[in-house]
C-alpha cells in the first residue's frame, strides 16, 4: 500500500495532508524518515511514525450523524476552552473519528463524522460539490428580488457563489423561514450571504447532506449510519 494511503487509512488525516507531512519530513518507516510520496508499505512487517505517533491501519471504518448542538465547535480540541463535539462524543475520544467538514460556533444540525479519512477528503474537496441543506430563519422580510439575486450566486469579499435553491416555508412581518440548499461549504456562507443582502440571521439548522436527513435525533446525540446512508454519502463523491 503506498504511503499516504497508509497514512489515511490510519484515521490521522486526508491523502493530501499525508503527503505534506511525508514530504515535509515527518514519516519514518521502520526509524527512518521517508520523504518519497512513491514509497510502498508492507502492512504486515513495517512500522509507521508520523510526529511521532505510531500508526495503525484502521480495520473498519465508522460513519456517524451527530445532531451538533449550538454552542460548540467542530474540533476535537479547542485552546480556548470552547466545548468542541467531542465533549458530546467521549466514547470516541481515541478513535480517531474526524468531523466531515464544519459548522460553525452558533449553528446546529446534521454533523457527519468518520475515521474514513480518504472518503473525507472526497466529500470536502471543492469539486465534489456536495448539496447541503439548511433551514434558515431571518428576521423580518425578503423580496422575491433578493432571493434571485442570492439564488443566481452572489460575490462575496471577490469571490462569486455557486448557484443555491431557495425556498420560503413561512413569512410574516417579524421573520422569514426558509430551506437553502448550497453547493459548496464557505466559512460561514450562509450567514455572510444574508448580512450582504442586510438579513440577520436568527436561526440556522443543517437538516440534510446529499440525502442524508438528520432526522429525529435530539442535540447532542448520535447515531450510526446505515448501509444504505453510507453508499449515499460515497455516491456523492
Amino acid at each position: 500500500m503506498r504511503i499516504n494511503k497508509y497514512i489515511s487509512s490510519s484515521g490521522l488525516c486526508s491523502r493530501r495532508t499525508a503527503e505534506t507531512y511525508i514530504t515535509g519530513g515527518k514519516v519514518k518507516v521502520n526509524g527512518k524518515v521517508v520523504t518519497d510520496l512513491a514509497t510502498d508499505i508492507n502492512e504486515d512487517n513495517d512500522t509507521v511514525v508520523v510526529n511521532g505517533q505510531k500508526l495503525t491501519p484502521v480495520v473498519r471504518y465508522s460513519y456517524i450523524m451527530f445532531h451538533k448542538p449550538k454552542g460548540c465547535i467542530c474540533t476535537l480540541k479547542d485552546e480556548k476552552g470552547r466545548k468542541t463535539v467531542m465533549d458530546y462524543l467521549p466514547e470516541f475520544e481515541n478513535k480517531r473519528i474526524y468531523p466531515i467538514g464544519r459548522l460553525d460556533y452558533d449553528t446546529e444540525g446534521l454533523l457527519l463524522l468518520t475515521n474514513d479519512g480518504a472518503l473525507s477528503n472526497l466529500l470536502t474537496q471543492p469539486s465534489s460539490e456536495v448539496p447541503k441543506t439548511y433551514s434558515v430563519k431571518i428576521e423580518g422580510q425578503i423580496s422575491e428580488s433578493e432571493l434571485a439575486t442570492m439564488r443566481n450566486g452572489m460575490t462575496i469579499d471577490g469571490y462569486k457563489l455557486k448557484k443555491c435553491k431557495i425556498s420560503v416555508k413561512e413569512s410574516d412581518e417579524k421573520s422569514t423561514k426558509m430551506e437553502i440548499t448550497i453547493f459548496e461549504g464557505k466559512n460561514r456562507q450562509i450567514r455572510r450571504m444574508f448580512e450582504t443582502m442586510g438579513k440577520t440571521v436568527s436561526f440556522l439548522k443543517r437538516i440534510k447532506i446529499g440525502e442524508i436527513r438528520l432526522g429525529g435525533l435530539t442535540r447532542g446525540t448520535y447515531r450510526y449510519l446505515t448501509d444504505k446512508e453510507v453508499a449515499m454519502l460515497k455516491g456523492l463523491c
